[in-house]
C-alpha cells in the first residue's frame, strides 16, 4: 500500500505539530515567521563544510568518485544515482535516493559506499562525532569502508542520535530500493575535524532501554507519517501544539502561539515534559497550575523545574509580570573597578570582537566603552590579534586594581557563550603574542572575579517571559538604540560587515555592530546598577503571590 506522504530524515527529530502543519492543505497560505538568521547561518556553514570534505575525499579517492550535482532537480538527481548505483560506482557523493512510496520515504545522504552486494551510507556533519577516549570504529577518509575499520585507541563515540537517525532514515531506503549491502545496519560520519570516519552499529541496543537506533527510527517514523498522513487527508489532529525548545526558530510558532494563548495552555510557562504530564494529569491550562497549592503535592512528576517555582511562575504569567523575586531582597557581588564584557562569534567560525565597559574607581584611564575586533572573514589568524589585545587589556586593568589596594570583578550575562570562547581562543591560539595559556584562562573564570549575571538573575528572579538580557534589561529601565538588536540579526549584520557573499565590506554594518555591543555590556552595567540601587524591591515578591 503506498502512502499518502513522502517524508524526508528530518520528521524524526522534529516537533510533530510542525509535521502535522506542514502537511495540512489548509495551512499552505498562512503567513508564516521569516527564517531564523541564526539557522540559515549554520545551514550555509554545513554546507561549506561538506564542500571541503567533498573535495578532499575527492582528491584522495580519485577516479572511483562519483559526484551527483546537489543543484539538478530530485528527479534526475534520483535517475543519476540510479545510474551510478548501477554502473557499479563504489562512491557515490550527495545521491538522491530512489523514493520509497509504500514506506512513505524520500530523502538525500551526502555519500553511499559499495560495500560487497550493496551500499552503506555516511554523513557530514559540522560537529564532533567522537571524543577523547577509545573504543570508536573508525576508518581514514581515503578508504571509508566499515569493514576496514579498526577500533580506535583515541576516540570514542560521541552520543549525536539525530546522526544515528538521519543514518537509519538512508538505511530504510536503500534496503527498500535493494540497494542495501547484506549483514548489519551500519552507517558512518564525518565530522568536524573531518579527518576519519567514524562508525555506527545501528542494531546495537546502545539508546536507552536497550533499543536499537534502528528501532528507536522506526518508532519515531511510523507516528510521523501518521501525523503528516492525517494531515493531508483531513482527518483529525494526530498531534496538538505545545511550546517546546524548537519553537523559538520554527516558522510555525506564530500560528502555535495564537493557539496556545487563546487556550491559555500550561505549555506557555511550562516546557517539555513537564507540560505533556500537567496536561495528562488533567492541568491543561496556567490558570489551572496557578490555582494549585505551591506547597502541596505536585499532580504530576516534575523534571525541568520545582513544582513551587511552577505555581507561582504560572501566578505570574496570569498577573502579566515578566518578573517576580524569589528572595526577599535581590543582590549582585560588586567590586571597586569593573569591567562588563560581552563577546560577539559568528556560528562556530570564531569570536570576532570582545566589547568592554569600564566603570568604578580610577585605574589610570578613562572609563566607558573599548572594543577589541578583527574585521577579517573568520575564521582568521587576525582573531588571535583581537583576542590577545583584549586579554592583555583586561589583565592589566586587573593588575593595576590590586596595585592600587582596590577590589577587581569582570561581568557577563550568560557565561556558557563567553567561557567557551575565551577556552578554545587560549588553545587555538597558544604561543601567539598576548594570548594566555589556558590555565590562567580556567583559573579567572572559576575565580570571584568573574560574575555571571544570568545565574544572579536565575537564582533571583522567577521569569515569566525568559531570562534573556533584551528580556530582563527593560526591567531595570536599559533600552537599545537599535530597535532591530539581537544575536539573530547580528549575524546578518555580520556578513555584510566582513563583505562574506561577495560585496565590499560595509563599514555601517561595522559600526552598528560596535553599537550593539557597547549596549550590551552597557545593560549589563544597568542591571548591575539597578539591583545595587533597590531596584527590584518595586518588583512583586513570590512570598506575596
Amino acid at each position: 500500500m503506498r502512502s499518502s506522504v513522502l517524508l524526508d530524515a528530518g520528521v524524526v527529530s522534529r516537533c510533530r505539530r510542525r509535521v502535522h502543519l506542514e502537511h495540512d492543505p489548509a495551512m499552505a497560505d498562512v503567513p508564516k515567521a521569516p527564517p531564523d538568521p541564526t539557522a540559515e547561518q549554520r545551514k550555509a556553514d554545513a554546507a561549506a563544510h561538506r564542500r571541503a570534505v567533498a573535495d578532499r575525499m575527492a582528491r584522495l579517492i580519485g577516479a572511483e568518485w562519483t559526484e551527483i550535482p546537489r543543484s539538478a532537480p530530485s528527479a534526475d538527481r534520483e535517475r543519476a544515482t540510479l545510474a551510478a548505483v548501477r554502473g557499479g560506482a563504489r562512491f557515490v557523493w550527495s545521491p538522491q535516493l530512489p523514493s520509497d512510496p509504500t514506506g512513505g520515504r524520500r530523502g538525500a545522504v551526502d555519500l553511499i559506499v559499495r560495500v560487497g552486494d550493496g551500499y552503506v551510507p555516511v554523513l557530514v556533519v559540522r560537529h564532533k562525532v567522537s571524543d577523547p577516549g577509545s573504543g570508536a570504529r573508525t576508518s581514514p577518509l581515503a578508504e571509508p569502508f566499515p569493514d576496514g575499520a579498526r577500533t580506535d585507541p583515541l576516540r570514542k563515540v560521541r552520543a549525536q542520535p539525530r546522526d544515528q537517525l538521519r543514518l537509519a532514515h538512508a538505511v530504510r531506503m536503500l534496503q527498500a530500493a535493494g540497494l542495501m549491502t547484506s549483514g548489519r545496519a551500519t552507517g558512518g560520519a564525518v565530522g568536524m575535524d573531518a579527518d576519519v570516519v567514524v562508525w555506527h552499529d545501528l542494531e546495537a541496543p546502545t539508546w536507552p532501554g536497550g533499543r536499537t537506533a534502528l528501532a528507536e527510527y522506526d518508532a519515531r517514523f511510523a507516528d510521523r507519517l501518521a501525523v503528516a498522513a492525517a494531515a493531508a487527508t483531513g482527518a483529525p489532529a494526530l498531534a496538538r501544539p505545545s511550546r517546546v525548545v524548537e519553537c523559538r526558530t520554527c516558522p510555525w510558532w506564530p500560528t502555535c502561539e495564537s493557539t496556545l494563548r487563546e487556550n491559555r495552555d500550561v505549555s506557555l510557562v511550562l516546557r517539555g515534559e513537564d507540560a505533556v504530564a500537567l496536561r495528562a494529569a488533567g492541568y491543561a491550562t496556567v490558570d489551572r497550575l496557578a490555582a494549585l497549592d505551591p506547597e502541596g503535592e505536585p499532580p504530576a512528576p516534575m523534571v525541568g523545574m520545582p513544582f513551587p517555582d511552577a505555581v507561582l511562575l504560572a501566578r505570574a504569567f496570569l498577573r502579566d509580570y515578566s518578573l517576580v523575586r524569589r528572595v526577599p531582597e535581590v543582590t549582585v557581588p560588586r567590586a571597586d573597578v569593573e569591567v562588563d564584557v560581552d563577546m560577539e562569534s559568528f556560528g562556530d567560525s570564531g569570536a570576532y570582537l570582545w566589547g568592554c565597559w569600564l566603570s568604578g574607581a580610577d585605574v589610570g584611564e578613562p572609563a566607558g566603552y573599548r572594543a577589541f575586533a578583527t574585521w577579517e572573514p573568520l575564521p582568521t589568524d587576525d582573531e588571535a590579534r583581537s583576542f590577545g589585545e583584549f586579554w592583555t587589556w583586561l589583565t592589566s586593568v586587573r593588575l593595576r586594581a590590586r596595585a592600587r589596594g582596590l577590589t577587581f570583578r569582570a561581568y557577563c550575562y550568560n557565561e556558557l557563550a563567553e567561557n567557551r570562547w575565551l577556552l578554545a581562543s587560549a588553545d587555538r591560539f597558544a604561543g601567539k603574542p598576548g594570548i594566555p595559556d589556558a590555565s590562567a584562562v580556567r583559573e579567572f573564570i572559576s575565580s570571584n572575579q568573574w560574575v555571571d549575571l544570568f545565574g544572579v538573575v536565575r537564582d533571583q528572579f522567577l521569569c515569566a517571559h525568559g531570562k534573556g538580557l533584551k528580556t530582563i534589561a527593560p526591567a531595570a529601565g536599559f533600552a537599545w538604540r537599535d530597535p532591530e538588536a539581537g544575536g539573530e540579526n547580528s549575524m546578518r549584520w555580520y556578513r555584510d560587515a566582513v563583505g562574506m557573499d561577495g560585496q565590499p565590506p560595509d563599514e555601517t554594518q561595522r559600526q552598528r555592530l560596535l553599537d550593539y555591543n557597547e549596549d550590551d555590556v552597557r545593560a549589563t552595567h544597568a542591571l548591575r546598577r539597578w539591583i545595587t540601587d533597590g531596584g527590584p524591591n518595586a518588583i512583586p515578591y513570590t512570598g506575596d503571590l
